[in-house]
């Protein structure tokens, strides 16, 4: 059977980084501009962090690596891949005397 052309396209399911909670220590891949990737080489970045906002136009993750960097906010369409990672481990070793 030809299917009709009035037929409706199947719905493609949204992307499985929309259903990881606020909250969660995240690596984001995100695709870099044409700016960035010429001056860089690379065409992604990761930023490893706490996810502050997700939904259908994007994302906010506020790295946990160093303090006091800004929130990194990302638009879906750059989003290459974003994925709950465990916390951070605990530091181990004497503590320094400064």
């Amino acid at each position: 059977m030809v299917p009709s052309s009035s037929a409706v396209p199947p719905a493609v399911p949204p992307p499985a980084w929309l259903r990881v909670p606020v909250g969660a220590r995240v690596v984001l891949r995100r695709r870099l501009s044409p700016a960035e990737a010429s001056a860089s080489g690379a065409r992604w970045a990761d930023v490893v962090g706490i996810l502050t906002v997700v939904g259908p136009d994007g994302v906010r993750v506020r790295p946990d690596r160093s303090p006091g960097l800004p929130e990194v906010a990302v638009a879906a369409g750059d989003v290459e891949a974003l994925k709950p990672v465990p916390p951070r481990p605990a530091r181990r070793g004497r503590p320094r005397d400064d």
